[in-house]
């Protein structure tokens, strides 16, 4: 009997271990605002243009295999766009005013391999997770058919919640920090090299509602 009673828990066991979900989607979607300085020597009419680019719409999705335990190693994307539309006031040689229209948008994406730990397969409904991401952050600014381009090492980090709807579906928010710094970039192809005071940040806070699929 003893041993018909070990042979079921064993069976039972195995049964719960192949249950668990072992793969998780998560895509989000927010808002997200740029943290390095505005340079303080910018005209007023510059300096509310630059102000236009820094804040938009921010995207992921993240891709995980679950390992024994909380933990899951993955493959993070990440991408951040934002665009300001100006009219600059010009003055030429003849004294002669007229105005020049600037449309600036700006690209920021991150790709690299994530580690995430999380409580997914705990029999609670309430989800917190953290993850880490280290890759490659890639920057475009288009004004005008100026084309400002860079890449560097980057970094992206998030702390979420999600309520279990199923156990394959979850929601919640989501609260993520992106780094990243450029000292090089390339102006239509041409390289420039920045200086101490002139690197460009790219790093930024996003805020979101995130879902998870596990499988």
């Amino acid at each position: 009997m003893i041993k018909k009673i070990t042979l079921l828990g064993m069976f039972s066991i195995s049964i719960m271990s192949l249950a668990q979900q072992k793969f998780s989607i998560i895509p989000s979607v927010g808002y997200a605002w740029r943290t390095g300085k505005t340079p303080a020597n910018l005209s007023r009419e510059v300096s509310n243009h630059v102000k236009g680019l820094k804040s938009g719409l921010n995207f992921d999705i993240s891709a995980y295999y679950h390992l024994k335990g909380n933990t899951a190693l993955g493959l993070k994307y990440s991408h951040f766009t934002a665009s300001s539309n100006s009219d600059f006031r010009v003055r030429n040689d003849n004294g002669q005013t007229f105005y020049v229209n600037l449309n600036t948008r700006d690209n920021i994406s991150f790709v690299g391999p994530s580690f995430m730990y999380s409580n997914f397969n705990d029999e609670s409904r309430h989800k917190l997770y953290f993850d880490i991401a280290l890759g490659v952050i890639s920057y475009s600014s288009n004004t005008n058919g100026m084309k400002i381009t860079g890449s560097n090492l980057g970094m992206d980090t998030n702390v979420g919640y999600q309520y279990a709807i199923t156990k394959n579906f979850s929601i919640g928010p989501k609260f993520g920090f992106t780094a990243g710094t450029l000292s090089r970039v390339k102006m239509n192809g041409t390289s420039m090299d920045l200086g101490d005071n002139q690197k460009e940040s790219l790093h930024r806070v996003s805020l979101s509602a995130a879902a998870a699929f596990r499988f």
